[in-house]
């Protein structure tokens, strides 16, 4: 059975698709930009945008009784590969405070564009154990 995933910690959808969608087994979340789900803000510093991409999944997966320790793969978009070892900097002190037991599986590939015109977008999916 799929069960639809909404939390107003997240920002809402900006299309026709649902912030998650949970399996049972797994979460896979929609791909996640930057923006601060109260003020509709979008920082403009890409360390930044990486972080609250990275809280809004942590939002999400927290609605679906998970954590950022239940996430086994994501997939990051940027919109310039120039910006991927600040986007990983980020990227690793997030899971490093969240005590992921290891890093999980990623994909990260160059855009061309993403909605609003953000720097980057980040997916996860997200195993109960």
């Amino acid at each position: 059975m799929t069960n639809v995933i909404h939390t107003d910690k997240a920002p809402a959808a900006i299309g026709p698709y649902v912030q998650a969608v949970d399996l049972g087994n797994l979460v896979f979340t929609s791909g996640q930009i930057p923006v601060n789900p109260q003020t509709g803000e979008i920082p403009t510093d890409i360390a930044q945008q990486a972080r609250q991409s990275l809280e809004n999944i942590k939002a999400i997966l927290e609605q679906a009784g998970l954590g950022v320790k239940d996430i086994v793969k994501t997939t990051v978009f940027v919109k310039d590969l120039k910006d991927f070892a600040t986007v990983n900097a980020e990227y690793e002190a997030f899971f490093k405070a969240h005590h992921h037991p290891s890093f999980p599986a990623r994909s990260c590939v160059e855009v061309a564009r993403l909605p609003k015109d953000v720097g980057l977008e980040i997916e996860a999916i997200a195993a109960r154990s």
